[in-house]
């Protein structure tokens, strides 16, 4: 199949390459230019201009936020607003609000184009290693239609409903995410505060009840202490107003989610903005006293 690929940060170009490798031809396109140079040594061909995007018959994009996903898709030659697109599927991946994702689910819908919303669960890493969990939403058929597609980004497709319910799980699942994130953080501190070691608490804890998946993932590089970002901590703030703005929509109180909120802002004040969101384990330690 013919996909282009919109969105070279981590996450996108990983995306890239399960393509490139399940034998898809692929076409790259970034806002900011010299993102795609590996992508090319690898098969990729890189577009130099949005509007070809749709020589593919399938367009993924792969944005930062939702005003990245507005810009991409409804700005000058706007991928939703293109006419030579009839029939041809917009696949966003991105983790937006589902305001800005309807707006474009609009534009799609009324030059003719196949819009779905399949945002993610995982990192690069995840990507690469085949294990990616994508959550679709959108018309049944165009969904199906697609599937293939999907599965050769990542096995785990799940079908969420119509509309944008896939952006509501999605937030979800990442609220799931940073809490996790916190809590793990503050066992951590209590564990260290009393003379246990992190690597014997991090064994313990990966063979408990709470040892998920997230957990044991993290352990590698908690215990070489390594922020080095697959997701920053300001992304992760993002995603929490995201959240929030959602639950307040909603009429669903999310006391934790608030905090979090609030502890990665901190994390971001005091300049882990562009580490890992797992700072927050920095910022609990320097609170605690502990050495970094």
């Amino acid at each position: 199949m013919k996909v282009s690929v919109l969105g070279l940060g981590q996450m996108g170009s990983a995306i890239a390459e399960r393509l490139i490798d399940a034998g898809h031809s692929v076409s790259v396109w970034n806002r900011t230019p010299g993102r795609a140079t590996d992508l090319v040594q690898r098969g990729a061909v890189e577009l130099s201009a949005l509007h070809a995007a749709w020589d593919a018959d399938a367009c993924i994009t792969m944005l930062a936020d939702s005003a990245a996903l507005i810009d991409v898709a409804l700005g000058r030659s706007g991928l939703a607003l293109a006419d030579r697109a009839h029939g041809k599927y917009l696949i966003d991946m991105s983790t937006v609000s589902a305001e800005s994702s309807s707006e474009v689910g609009k534009a799609a819908a009324a030059n003719g184009i196949k819009y779905l919303r399949a945002p993610v669960s995982g990192n690069p890493g995840v990507v690469r290693a085949g294990n990616l969990t994508v959550v679709v939403s959108g018309e049944q058929a165009d969904c199906v239609a697609i599937e293939p597609l999907l599965r050769d980004i990542g096995p785990h497709v799940f079908r969420a409903g119509e509309g944008e319910t896939a952006r509501i799980v999605k937030l979800a699942l990442n609220l799931m995410v940073a809490g996790t994130a916190e809590l793990l953080a503050e066992s951590l501190v209590l564990a260290e505060a009393h003379g246990v070691e992190r690597t014997k608490m991090l064994q313990i804890l990966g063979a408990s009840a709470a040892g998920s998946p997230f957990v044991k993932y993290k352990t590698g590089p908690l215990l070489a202490d390594d922020y080095t970002s697959t997701f920053s901590t300001r992304l992760m703030r993002k995603d929490l107003d995201l959240i929030l703005d959602s639950a307040a929509a909603g009429g669903a109180p999310l006391p934790l989610a608030a905090n979090v909120q609030q502890l990665l802002q901190a994390c971001i004040s005091s300049g882990l903005g562009d580490l890992d969101f797992m700072s927050l384990l920095i910022r609990l330690k320097r609170e605690a006293g502990q050495s970094t």
